[in-house]
């Protein structure tokens, strides 16, 4: 096949393939239901489902080890290399397919709200709801921007492509293949439309740390003062329902970039964990599946009365929706704010091990921060009967292509120059582990979150964790006091001596791969795990 500028794969398409260009939501909304894409909820959603791919296929993605990525990416479990002639192969087949497509959908949209820090990117995809879902969650171009668009990065998608793990160096028929040299990602074998999405931070993750600028896989907003807080969490911790707070504006629920000037959104909207969403604990989420524009992954609708049922996940446990970042009604218009003041660190720590709120020491901060933990809960697998932690460094270890000691260092040193106050929450369990406890309150994370943005832990007493080492407050305004205190929750002391020592012993284990990448001092803020054993 021919060669010709990746910018324009378009030209591998046929004569009479209709190639629809930065469509409306409206138009896409429209064309997905003509194609028997989805359905619209009684409320004005497009429902769809995603088949067997309900998540990220993360042993799926690869990226091509060349002369620009060999001595650049941090490659191991996580960054998979594939190599250039597996590559081309791929790509000569998938702008084959592309070309085959009766209709292809095209957005042009940024990766980034501020302007000299993001990336051009052009998204071909053969679905309309992909090209909704894409164009709602990054940053749409203005009218005039549109017309001097230049493509810098390509992502073609295409779910009804199947790879050949023979001829295409891959695992199975399912593959995410990222090439920074040519500047294009193919995605293939999969309907998740989050793939998408995180190629483009992916994408932002390498280039930004060489510009000094620390991309976060994190949830922002900004307090009546213009201080900004950021929420780092893996899934499933709390980022985008702590960060949509009614009295704080929000700046993005999922990645950013800290910059010397400002915490700025990679993206334009939102994507939201739908399972179990309630009216009463999320409101502003929970108005967004009432919305036209919105798009709802595998939640179940009843198919007479085009009601949807949030608590039903007999499609996906990871049901999702996505919108506007506008459909909240206390968003920043231009998607970012100053440099933060607080951070938070969030874990759903499912072991009952450590307190609703913590402050850390820089150290600490950078310690907790390459750890990146949370715990699974029991009952997610067959056999599994005990939370299990999980480690996913820098809170986003499948986005980040350099190694976490960059990522580290920048925030580290962005700490320092900010005097950035930083916090340990949990939003898990309390009273002992899963099964046995209770999941902490969403009420009471929020009055603590509220007192240490605003002040209110100042003059407070804080006493020492003896295990984690890190301060915890005695009182809390309007919180009562045992919450706050781990093991006096417990009805079990030693229970709770023997789940902190067993958390702490695999903090230390999982810390191991960065012993040689961190000073003393970080070393040294870690659990003290020695003592107690």
């Amino acid at each position: 096949m021919t060669a010709f500028p990746i910018q324009s794969p378009e030209l591998a398409v046929k004569d009479g393939t209709q190639l629809h260009r930065n469509l409306g939501t409206a138009e896409l909304v429209e064309k997905a239901i003509q194609n028997g894409e989805g359905v619209m909820s009684r409320d004005g959603a497009l429902v769809v489902a995603t088949g067997k791919h309900t998540g990220r296929s993360a042993r799926d993605k690869f990226i091509v080890k060349d002369a620009e990525t060999e001595n650049t990416v941090w490659w191991g479990p996580t960054n998979v290399p594939m190599t250039p002639e597996h590559f081309a192969a791929l790509k000569e087949d998938f702008l084959a397919a592309l070309g085959a497509k009766k209709t292809v959908f095209v957005q042009d949209l940024f990766g980034g709200s501020q302007a000299d820090h993001r990336v051009n990117v052009r998204i071909y995809t053969e679905l309309a709801w992909h090209s909704l879902f894409v164009k709602t969650l990054l940053v749409r171009p203005s009218p005039t921007e549109l017309e001097g668009f230049i493509a810098e990065y390509t992502i073609i998608d295409l779910p009804s492509f199947p790879a050949d793990p023979a001829r295409h160096g891959c695992r199975s028929e399912t593959v995410i293949a990222v090439n920074f040299t040519e500047k294009l990602i193919l995605i293939g074998g999969t309907a998740y439309a989050g793939e998408m999405k995180k190629s483009v931070f992916s994408i932002l993750n390498y280039l930004l740390p060489a510009k000094g600028i620390m991309p976060m896989h994190c949830s922002a907003n900004i307090g009546p003062k213009g201080d900004t807080a950021v929420f780092f969490g893996l899934s499933g911790t709390g980022k985008t329902t702590l960060s949509a707070d009614a009295s704080r504006t929000l700046i993005g629920d999922d990645e950013h970039g800290w910059s010397d000037t400002a915490v700025f959104n990679f993206e334009g909207g939102c994507y939201a964990k739908m399972i179990n969403l309630s009216a009463e604990a999320e409101p502003e989420i929970h108005a967004t599946t009432r919305r036209f524009g919105t798009v709802l992954e595998n939640v179940v609708i009843d198919r007479e009365t085009r009601e949807i049922d949030l608590d039903d996940n007999s499609l996906a446990e990871n049901s999702r929706g996505s919108y506007p970042i506008d459909f909240i009604p206390n968003a920043s218009v231009d998607n970012l704010g100053p440099v933060p003041k607080n951070i938070i660190f969030l874990t759903a720590d499912a072991y009952g091990v450590l307190p609703p709120i913590a402050k850390l020491t820089p150290e600490q901060a950078m310690y907790h921060f390459l750890s990146g933990y949370t715990a699974r809960v029991a009952g997610t697998e067959i056999g599994v009967t005990e939370p299990t932690a999980t480690f996913s460094t820098c809170f986003g270890a499948p986005f980040m292509p350099r190694h976490p000691s960059v990522y580290g260092n920048l925030l580290k040193e962005r700490i320092a120059r900010g005097r950035v106050t930083c916090w340990l929450v949990n939003t898990g369990w309390t009273g002992g582990k899963y099964g046995v406890g209770k999941r902490m309150p969403i009420k009471v994370t929020r009055a603590l979150l509220n007192a240490a943005l605003n002040g209110s832990f100042e003059g407070i007493i804080f006493t020492r964790d003896t295990t984690f080492g890190f301060e915890v407050p005695v009182t809390a305004p309007g919180i009562s006091g045992d919450i706050l205190e781990p093991r006096g929750t417990w009805a079990d002391k030693d229970a709770y001596d023997q789940a902190a020592l067993n958390l702490a012993m695999q903090f230390a284990e999982n810390f191991r791969q960065f012993e040689d990448k961190v000073d003393a001092a970080v070393l040294a803020a870690g659990p003290r795990v020695l003592n107690q054993a």
